[in-house]
């Protein structure tokens, strides 16, 4: 009789191992099918809250300079707190991280709440704008905390083969009911400004989105998240960032989407100035021109993922940066509805949605887990700096210059139409696929 000093079954360990690997895919399908949900709920608060914010602005008031402040201070603060965010990643759990800053924005919106009480009793009139700015900076701040453990969570989750699939599906859904939602929220508008209670009817849309971003920190409860290890030497800082990026193809990448960025942030805030001041849209036909980009991207987006899976992110990317730059230019050639919606916001959901399906995806490819969240967050201080000078100088030349030979704002839209040509034309080609 032969005995052994350490008996083994392989094939019982084998077994247990196997079990365990089952236990972890089917945790991870579960949570890859509770994101689109979270989404869909962060959809509800983007939708009621986020996509009104300037129109918020305008019924209260603010000058063209305050409306590009109101996007150049918050596109800077939320990408510093990124930093910070990619910092706790080291220290604390993602999970309890992410619940924390989602509920801790959901709360946020209730400071917009407050802005509109203030403004109908006549409380601090001078610094209600100022205090809105205050408030989506707050907003924004807790939501970019949460960026880092989102998007390193999101490329363990989502396995590299499904990628393209699998968040052409996400935004679809989420894009949907983000539309659903943000038209609702413009009847609704609508009918406010009839009744002459268009702040009350802010009001309202504010509650709702602070609604449905706790229940999209609810959700996250529910998320399978895996412990995260940091190898030793992952960190590097932010001068080290952009100290080499001209010498590596994802720093070509990062600047080049952060010029896109300047040009795009130097004319975005003001399309709904230029709806809702100069052309005299209502709240309904401004959110349908709004968001019919969306809608063509929500369209475009299966066959997007599809080509990106096929042909890699980087001719994704290529695709939409040949689209983009003619959307400010042709908004230029017809202020009816009809046009804006068939023609320029048509050619900025097919670009668009080719354009971020392909720079997201390119940045989960090119990254380590270990790295993704500083990688993310100095991507996003990049990009954050670049808003922050195209807005606000957006914003200084709405409100200070005043050309003779053509609408100010139209004015804006075409330099930033030339502003993208020249961007992609010179530093695209220096973008590689991984």
């Amino acid at each position: 009789m032969i005995t052994l000093d350490n008996p083994t079954n392989p094939v019982s360990d084998e077994k247990t191992q196997a079990d365990k690997d089952a236990e972890i895919e089917k945790a991870l399908e579960k949570t890859r099918k509770l994101s689109i949900i979270e989404g869909s709920f962060s959809s509800v608060a983007g939708g009621a809250g986020e996509s009104y914010v300037t129109p918020y602005a305008l019924s209260l008031n603010a000058t063209n300079a305050e409306v590009g402040f109101l996007s150049s201070f918050p596109g800077l603060f939320g990408p510093i707190t990124q930093i910070f965010g990619s910092k706790l990643m080291e220290k604390y759990d993602r999970k309890k991280m992410i619940v924390l800053f989602v509920f801790l924005q959901s709360l946020s919106w209730l400071l917009f709440v407050l802005v509109g009480i203030l403004f109908l009793k006549s409380i601090a009139p001078d610094f209600i704008v100022p205090f809105l700015i205050v408030s989506y900076i707050v907003n924004i701040t807790f939501g970019s905390l949460v960026g880092p453990s989102w998007f390193s969570l999101m490329g363990e989750i989502v396995p590299e083969k499904m990628r393209g699939a699998y968040f052409s599906k996400r935004n679809r859904i989420n894009g949907a009911i983000a539309i659903i939602i943000t038209v609702s929220a413009a009847l609704w508008l609508d009918y406010s400004k009839r009744a002459d209670i268009i702040i009350i009817g802010f009001i309202t849309l504010f509650s709702i989105s602070a609604i449905g971003r706790s229940i999209s920190a609810y959700y996250f409860t529910r998320h399978y998240v895996p412990k995260i290890k940091f190898e030793k030497g992952y960190y590097f800082s932010f001068y080290q960032f952009i100290k080499k990026a001209p010498y590596n193809n994802f720093g070509h990448f990062a600047v080049y989407v952060a010029l896109i960025n300047l040009t795009v942030s130097f004319a975005g805030p003001f399309f709904a100035v230029y709806m809702l001041k100069d052309l005299h849209f209502n709240y309904t036909w401004f959110t349908i021109v709004n968001i019919s980009a969306s809608i063509f991207s929500v369209i475009m987006m299966p066959l997007w993922g599809k080509l990106a899976d096929k042909y890699g992110n980087r001719e994704l990317l290529r695709i939409g940066s040949l689209i983009v730059p003619f959307v400010p230019i042709l908004w230029l050639l017809n202020s009816n509805p009809i046009y804006l919606i068939l023609v320029p916001q048509l050619i900025s959901g097919i670009g668009w949605a080719a354009f971020n399906l392909g720079a997201s995806n390119f940045i989960y490819d090119a990254v380590t887990v270990q790295r993704r969240g500083i990688v993310v967050a100095y991507y996003s201080l990049l990009n954050g700096i670049a808003v922050f000078i195209g807005a606000s100088l957006g914003g200084l030349t709405a409100q200070y210059f005043h050309p003779s030979f053509m609408n100010v704002f139209l004015f804006i839209f075409l330099v930033s139409g030339l502003g993208r040509m020249m961007v992609v034309a010179f530093l695209l080609p220096h973008v590689k696929e991984i």
